[in-house]
């Protein structure tokens, strides 16, 4: 689960990394890191170990946002709920890490038979148009029921 409202810990990169999944090797990092569109992390004064702050203060929202979405990845879940994950994102950077989800999506599905992998699905809470338009359902919820579904090529109109 990543919302959007972040939550690391006061302590490096690194560490708020392994919190996650303490066998990660640097690999494992450096792979979630991407996938998350979060190689900003190595340009840090100190790296990956580089403290973040209480609550992560001393990163941007979207920094934070983009360290949180790449501690999920790296626990390789089948299941990846985003809850507005994307929101403290300019458009550039919101596009980059939605392409990079999309990838992963395919790269473990693809790969579900492994014994790593067992497919990935991404649950995606969303307002903004850009993040909605990508996804392969939509479910457009009114008062707490769903309203209608369908592709955006199905319900732009």
């Amino acid at each position: 689960y990543v919302g959007q409202e972040t939550v690391l810990f006061h302590q490096s990169v690194r560490d708020n990394l392994l919190w996650a999944r303490p066998d990660a090797t640097e690999i494992d990092l450096r792979e979630a890191l991407e996938l998350a569109c979060a190689g900003f992390a190595y340009d840090l004064p100190d790296g990956l170990d580089a403290v973040v702050g209480d609550r992560g203060i001393l990163l941007s929202s979207g920094q934070r946002q983009r360290i949180s979405l790449a501690r999920a990845l790296l626990r390789k879940p089948t299941l990846l709920i985003l809850d507005e994950a994307t929101n403290a994102l300019d458009v550039e950077n919101e596009a980059r890490v939605l392409d990079a989800i999309r990838e992963a999506i395919r790269t473990s599905n693809a790969d579900q038979n492994s014994a790593r992998h067992g497919g990935l699905t991404v649950l995606m809470i969303a307002h903004r148009v850009s993040a909605i338009r990508r996804a392969d359902r939509i479910f457009e919820l009114e008062t707490g029921r769903i309203a209608r579904s369908g592709t955006w090529e199905e319900l732009k109109g």
